[in-house]
């Protein structure tokens, strides 16, 4: 009877653990750009000096 190659078996869990860990990293790395990009979005831009209102005459010291 041949006997079992356990180094192959080894490789291979070790390349499906390498593969998971990415595809998790990949899926992470999207959904912090997604919500990036989804708050940038949402977020209006504001214009300079729009809080205050504009002064009709200089102010004199």
């Amino acid at each position: 009877m041949a006997k079992t190659n356990f180094q192959y078996e080894k490789r291979q869990k070790e390349l499906e653990k390498k593969k998971k860990k990415e595809e998790k990293l990949k899926r992470k790395l999207e959904k912090g750009t997604s919500t990036e990009v989804e708050s940038e979005e949402t977020m209006e831009p504001e214009e300079p000096g729009s809080g205050e209102p504009a002064p009709d005459e200089p102010k004199q010291p």
